[in-house]
């Protein structure tokens, strides 16, 4: 793995952190990759929608919401740690998620 996939798997890792942070009015620092977004932080599944467009701004991707529907019936997202792993892929691969090796 190469400094600069690092670099982007850690900025992707802060967005997500930061996101549900400040969604959710938690301090970061008290949110693990085993918090579970409905569970622990009383979240929904609009607010994965929510973060999911920040990504797509950012990165200039076109995800479309059947795609991601279709890649999280097959692997639910439910723990922060969860959620990271899926930006990572959909920043990766886009639309060509369900593709890849879940």
């Amino acid at each position: 793995m190469n400094d600069e996939h690092k670099e982007k798997i850690e900025e992707i890792k802060n967005i997500v952190y930061e996101y549900f942070s400040r969604e959710c009015d938690v301090e970061k620092e008290k949110l693990s990759d085993e918090t579970d977004i409905m569970k622990d932080l009383e979240g929904d599944s609009l607010m994965l929608l929510g973060l999911l467009e920040l990504v797509r701004k950012k990165y200039g991707i076109n995800v479309e919401l059947k795609t991601l529907g279709k890649h999280l019936m097959k692997k639910p997202a439910n723990t922060i740690g969860q959620i990271i792993d899926l930006t990572q892929k959909l920043v990766a691969h886009g639309d060509a998620i369900l593709n890849v090796d879940i």
